[in-house]
This record gives structure tokens, C-alpha cells and sequence, in this order.
């Protein structure tokens, strides 16, 4: 199923950012947060927000807004691009459904397997005890 989020439902933001660049630092604001609000958006199904909100929980504030921030380059261009990036997987891998286990039953020879190697061990374990001499 393809998700299509309309980009007026992104908000981004620049500010100066922290780091190298010596007096670009101090001028230029390089550093985009991303904001995108989980919780009133048309695109997401009520599913679709209840898995972002469940998977996502450490990204998005109380008022439901995930952000994602990019610093790491000193063009404000770039770090717009690599948040929208990140943005993208981050959805991706929220909604992407996780396969049911299939409950499985062990093989009779891997229990056996098992008992055998317990019962080497004990038998290694019994040797080791000291013997007591008082005869």
C-alpha cells in the first residue's frame, strides 16, 4: 500500500547549527527540523497513526508531532533533503507490517540432543565432587 503524505502537512524549520563551520556557525542557519503532525493528518488512517504513535514514541512530543532534525552538512538545501529522507524511512519502517509467529513444536531429536548433554554435564559436574576418605 502506498502512503502519499502532501508536503503542506511538512513543516520545516532552520535554525543555526551547532558544530563545525567555523563562522558559518555563527551566521547561517543551516540545521532543518522537520515537523510533521501524526496525530491531525488527512493522509494516515486511524491504524496507520496508532502504529507511528506506538513505534515512534520517543520521536513525537505530547501534542503528536514527529520531528526530525538534520544537521550534518553545512548547506541548508542538503539537510532539508536528508531529513525529508530520513522522514521517509522512519513511516516506512513504523507502518511496515511484522510477519505472526507460527508457533512451532520441538523435534524429538533435539530434545534428546538436549537430555544427553545435560546428563554428560551432570555426570562431568558429579566427577569433579571430592571423595571422602574417612574408611
Amino acid at each position: 500500500m502506498a502512503l502519499q503524505i502532501s508536503k503542506d502537512e511538512l513543516v520545516f524549520t532552520a535554525t543555526r547549527s551547532s558544530g563545525p563551520g567555523g563562522q558559518n556557525v555563527n551566521k547561517v542557519s543551516t540545521r532543518v527540523i522537520l515537523s510533521f503532525d501524526v496525530i491531525n493528518s488527512p493522509s494516515l488512517t486511524d491504524d496507520q497513526k496508532l502504529l507511528i504513535r506506538n513505534r515512534l514514541a520517543t520521536r513525537i512530543n505530547k501534542e503528536g508531532i514527529l520531528r526530525v532534525v538534520s544537521q550534518q552538512t553545512r548547506s541548508q538545501a542538503e539537510n532539508r533533503q536528508i531529513a525529508l529522507e530520513r522522514f521517509i524511512e522512519l513511516l516506512q519502517e513504523a507502518l511496515k507490517r511484522m510477519p505472526i509467529r507460527k508457533k512451532t513444536k520441538i523435534t524429538r531429536s533435539a530434545q534428546h540432543r538436549r537430555l544427553v548433554g545435560k546428563k554428560q554435564r551432570s555426570r562431568l559436574k558429579e566427577r569433579r565432587k571430592q571423595v571422602d576418605d574417612s574408611d
